[in-house]
């Protein structure tokens, strides 16, 4: 059973366009157990997928332009991210990583 007092929480309102919400662990200076949900679209439907595969492993210290750089690398060919950018994925983890484990939970 995993504990989700140790999970942070971060979102980001992309100017003009939807929400993107991050969830993630740390371990050992790494983006853990990333979930990304919002009301953003990805297109097709399953490279949905391909965000949280590309910020998994991540540095924590690597800045918001090294994980937009991941997510674009990481999307596959032809998908679309639609009300959104990687750029803003990018500030979601920023702020989640700003967050105390846990503080979400009220």
């Amino acid at each position: 059973m995993s504990d989700d007092r140790s999970r942070r929480h971060g979102e980001y309102k992309t100017p003009g366009g939807k929400l993107v919400a991050v969830d993630l662990r740390v371990a050992d200076g790494l983006l853990t157990d990333v979930q990304v949900s919002g009301d953003f679209f990805v297109y097709p439907e399953e490279a949905f997928a391909d965000l949280a595969v590309a910020l998994e492993g991540a540095p924590i210290d690597g800045g918001e332009a090294a994980l937009a750089d991941r997510v674009r690398r990481g999307f596959r060919s032809g998908a679309e991210l639609l009300g959104s950018s990687p750029e803003g994925l990018a500030i979601a983890v920023g702020r989640a990583l700003a967050t105390r484990p846990g503080d979400h939970l009220g």
